[in-house]
């Protein structure tokens, strides 16, 4: 570095310095023009030709990616509002079965309690016909009983009193029997 301050110190200075310089390496100034004017064309043919169709591609990927991108966050929404939209179904679809199984039990429960009372009544028809029926065959049985009492009396009294019996007198015997009977 100190040879570089003493040769601008010496009597050229800097401009003689490069004239030196470039004497050493063989500069020449027409071929560093024509070198100049060569990489400008071919640095406008590459930005024309090349460096601008490569930018029109990436700027298309960017705005594919851009696109991609807003496409993925309105998916997510959607995606999110669906889901909130499965959940109310869900919870609606739940609250109606659940509002079916209650409706469902009180409808069972009716046919029991319809089910249940027609059973009592049929019982209670089946307790009152039996009922009936043994009344009537008590009555029956009594009638009979009455009349094989009164029999046995007539033969009885036949047989005591060695004689027989006139329809009158077997018809008042079996009226005095039927009598002491019905009062006991």
């Amino acid at each position: 570095m100190d040879n570089f301050f003493m040769l601008a110190a010496s009597e050229g200075g800097i401009g003689e310095m490069l004239k030196a310089t470039g004497e050493q390496f063989g500069f020449q100034w027409q071929l560093f023009f024509s070198q100049v004017i060569s990489f400008s064309v071919v640095c406008f043919l590459l930005h024309r030709f090349a460096y601008k169709p490569i930018l029109k591609v990436l700027e298309g990927r960017r705005e594919k990616i851009a696109e991609s991108l807003a496409n993925a966050e309105k998916i997510k929404s959607e995606l999110a509002s669906a889901q909130v939209k499965v959940q109310e179904i869900l919870a609606q679809a739940g609250a109606q079965g659940n509002k079916m199984i209650e409706e469902a039990r009180v409808s069972a429960a009716k046919v029991l309690e319809v089910e249940s009372q027609k059973a009592i009544a049929t019982a209670n028809d089946i307790i009152t016909k039996a009922r009936q029926a043994s009344e009537a065959e008590l009555v029956r049985m009594k009638t009979e009983l009455r009349k094989e009492v009164g029999r046995l009396v007539v033969n009885t009294t036949t047989k005591v009193t060695g004689k027989i019996l006139t329809a009158d007198d077997q018809a008042r015997l079996a009226d005095e029997t039927n009598r002491q009977l019905a009062a006991n």
